[in-house]
């Protein structure tokens, strides 16, 4: 090689070693209500050099159902938001990898739910009933406190709830009725069932379709949401509320307790970003953000909630819980028996 090409040859090589990396990419898959700031999202591609690709993939379950299909060739590095109703699923499909970040240390043994550390907790929940104050003041009408007083005939035909089989939040619900009757929930939904109970596919049809107290007005004054939705209510009302339209039934195991997870999908390209993502989630800057994006606790303890958080979202002092162990043993079956009082 010629002298004046040996020299052209080197200098292109260190001009290319020298060139500024594009960023890595780190996908992650999320339910359809996954939200987080600009800014926060920004903080960590900065400071780890990566560019995120969030992956919206339905509900809880129809992310799972993707997850589980793909896990050959995953789609994603990353899944957030399967919930303790679904999570023996995915850790029966092992599509998880292990991973014990140091900041697990912080978070209460209660949201543990995982021995093999394959899905990390990272917020928490109730699914409630949640009535319209106005419809039940201007109808003379006392709001039902507890479950068995849903299946009063003042109440008939004033109830929407979710199909468990197609909704997480419907699934939820369903738990907290078995929670709470054990074997006999087939008959307090036959109760229900007669008392005229309306049942949708999906939470945004019985929220913002039926439900009175929302945008959609709707012929029920009651709906199975969250206990955080009355916070909602405010944050995003067109014009300023003093109070919120809307508040919660929090009777005796009235509400389901859910916790959501993110976990390291099998097959993941960038472990190292992977890491970090999940350590990122239970960081202070994440834990406080997730309130008011997506309406759910923070799993961190030290994570400060803001004001109109802990003015309107309501804690029942006692929810409904399951072992992950019963709901992997018995969900399919209790589904089933749901579907069949049902039809």
């Amino acid at each position: 090689m010629k002298p004046t090409l040996l020299l052209l040859s080197s200098f292109l090589f260190l001009l290319s070693s020298c060139s500024p990396q594009s960023p890595a990419t780190l996908t992650i898959m999320t339910h359809d209500s996954f939200s987080v700031s600009e800014e926060v999202v920004k903080s960590f591609e900065t400071a780890n050099s990566v560019t995120f690709v969030f992956l919206p993939s339905g509900d809880a379950g129809s992310m799972l159902n993707k997850a589980i299909l793909t896990k050959d060739a995953p789609l994603a590095d990353v899944m957030f938001g399967v919930d303790n109703t679904f999570l023996s699923r995915a850790l029966e499909a092992d599509i998880f990898e292990s991973y014990v970040s140091l900041e697990l240390q912080n978070i209460p043994d209660e949201f543990k739910l995982d021995p093999s550390n394959r899905a990390t907790p990272v917020d928490y929940g109730d699914v409630c009933i949640n009535y319209d104050k106005k419809y039940f003041a201007e109808n003379n009408l006392a709001v039902p406190q507890n479950l068995d007083d849903l299946t009063k005939p003042e109440y008939d035909g004033l109830l929407v709830v979710e199909n468990p089989a197609t909704s997480s939040t419907g699934l939820a619900f369903l738990l907290a009725t078995v929670a709470y009757y054990g074997d006999s929930f087939t008959e307090y939904w036959q109760a229900l069932k007669a008392n005229g109970v309306v049942v949708v596919d999906s939470w945004d049809t019985a929220y913002y379709t039926n439900f009175s107290a929302s945008s959609g007005r709707g012929p029920q004054p009651m709906v199975v949401s969250y206990a955080s939705s009355p916070a909602a209510e405010v944050v995003y009302a067109e014009t300023p509320l003093d109070d919120a339209p809307t508040a919660s039934i929090l009777g005796p195991d009235a509400c389901f307790r859910q916790v959501e997870f993110v976990g390291i999908l099998k097959g993941t390209q960038n472990r190292a970003l992977a890491e970090k993502f999940v350590d990122f989630m239970l960081s202070k800057q994440f834990q406080e953000d997730m309130p008011l994006q997506m309406f759910v606790y923070p799993v961190t303890p030290n994570a400060a909630l803001p004001d109109v958080f802990v003015k309107y979202a309501q804690t029942p002092s006692q929810s409904a819980t399951l072992s992950p162990a019963d709901i992997a043993a018995n969900r399919d079956a209790w589904i089933q028996a749901w579907s069949a009082v049902m039809k």
